[in-house]
């Protein structure tokens, strides 16, 4: 990936196929005066900054295309260049034929994310809220639009700084100790070297506690819907998607994998996750099924335990404390099939199972003719309402690595406090955990490092 920006790049902006507008975004210093040798309609060269003109642009005699030219001049831009964005007719051909014009005229096919890049080297943002705009781009959910928006606006940012600022005071202090290391002089207060330490700790473990809930709001919240064969697990799927999604049948054991689909439930995705039924079984293929159904298990945030109202209490109870992997796990049971009972016998087996199994909300469905599926929609979102108690929520597996790292060197730190060893080792693990916050916010960046990320971003912003 280029990381010098002397050049002026091009793209389309909006998604390829046929619409009624189609943006083409260039960047750099030559941008306006490209754009302004082919559009007739208005002098670019002079036009303000943040303005908009009609025009058309021409090859030669033949016009291409009526357009909108929007002009932003450095630094108040995206990337903090000259930029023209020019929003013509959607037609593929018109654009195809408009960039290659531009393409003549000396431009550069942009690459993945290099727009975003570019705002990034010139300082319009850092790494962390660069990587926020992919994920603004990507969110299909509220919640998931929230976050990203928190970030872009500086959220980790601001946080990652302030504990840098307050490390870099001590490390220079501790560096300057260094220097005059056969006077034997102490610059920096091991007792408030230590508090500080323990207080950054003390926030990362914070930041690091609320990514399984940032990560389950960026990627979807699973929820696993778990049970013995028969019990409806495919039926309440279908029921909560509004679709026949899944293959229901009288047969047990229909369903021998884990069957996925996403819906949103109040501005948050959830991540359904219909699984093979759980019993003892000599058939292979089934056998696999259900060890996969435990792998869900573990890694759902939220466990739907299904089970027949007809059966009795105790057996159901039984059956849910038997579930590996469920410490900490937060659970609705359901009991399905309530249509094939009297209301006052559901009440009545939703008191004896919760009693029983320790567990609340018990709540008795019936899959097959969709009631109480709302109520048990109301239930997941308010088993979500616990937010993290960190006001910051982390949800980037880059950014989780870096402060599990600093959290290394921030504990070696402590270490060598306690066992008094010399400054110059404590000044080294210093500068490591230094280096490992610097990287989430690009302080400290590598070619690698940008390219890994931006590759990722689409063609155009």
């Amino acid at each position: 990936m280029h990381t010098h920006n002397q050049d002026t790049i091009i793209a389309l902006s909006t998604p390829p196929g046929e619409g009624a507008i189609g943006v083409i975004r260039l960047s750099g210093p030559s941008a306006i005066s490209m754009v302004d040798e082919v559009f007739f309609g208005a002098n670019l060269l002079k036009a303000e900054a943040n303005t908009v003109h009609y025009g058309k642009i021409k090859q030669a005699d033949k016009i291409l295309d009526e357009c909108l030219a929007t002009i932003f001049r450095a630094p108040r831009s995206y990337t903090k260049e000259d930029v023209v964005e020019l929003s013509c007719h959607g037609s593929q051909y018109v654009l195809q034929k408009v960039i290659e014009l531009l393409l003549s005229k000396g431009a550069r096919s942009a690459q993945p994310g290099e727009f975003t890049l570019r705002a990034f080297l010139n300082g319009q943002l850092d790494l962390s809220q660069a990587e926020a705009v992919a994920d603004l781009i990507a969110s299909k959910s509220e919640g998931q639009h929230q976050l990203a928006m928190s970030q872009m606006r500086g959220g980790i940012s601001k946080l990652i700084s302030g504990l840098r600022e307050q490390l870099i005071e001590f490390a220079s202090l501790i560096e300057l100790e260094n220097d005059f290391g056969e006077e034997d002089v102490e610059f920096a207060n091991r007792d408030n070297l230590k508090n500080l330490v323990l207080k950054i700790l003390r926030v990362i473990n914070e930041l690091k506690d609320s990514f399984v809930f940032g990560n389950a709001i960026k990627e979807g919240i699973p929820v696993a819907i778990i049970g013995a064969p028969n019990v409806g697990k495919s039926t309440l799927l279908n029921a909560l998607l509004n679709e026949d999604r899944a293959i229901v049948s009288d047969i047990p054991g229909t369903t021998r994998d884990v069957i996925e689909d996403t819906i949103t439930i109040n501005g948050q995705l959830y991540r359904f996750l219909d699984t093979a039924g759980i019993r003892d079984t000599e058939d292979e293929i089934e056998s696999i099924g259900i060890e996969r159904s435990y792998e869900q298990i573990k890694k759902a945030s939220v466990i739907l335990f299904l089970a027949d109202i007809n059966e009795f209490h105790e057996i159901t109870a039984q059956a849910f404390r038997a579930l590996p992997h469920m410490e900490n796990k937060k659970a609705i049971i359901l009991l399905n099939k309530a249509d094939t009972k009297k209301s006052c016998a559901m009440y009545d087996m939703e008191e004896a199972v919760s009693t029983l199994t320790g567990r609340t909300p018990t709540l008795s469905i019936s899959a097959k003719e969709k009631s109480n599926i709302s109520k048990l929609k109301d239930l997941l979102v308010s088993l979500q309402s616990s937010k993290s108690d960190s006001n910051v929520i982390l949800s980037n597996s880059r950014h989780l690595e870096a402060l599990e790292n600093t959290s290394e060197s921030l504990n070696k730190v402590i270490t060598g406090l306690d066992e008094n060893v010399p400054s110059d080792f404590i000044a080294m693990d210093i500068r490591h955990a230094l280096h490992h916050l610097g990287l989430i916010s690009g302080e400290i960046s590598t070619d690698d490092l940008l390219d890994s990320i931006f590759s990722s971003f689409c063609i155009g912003k």
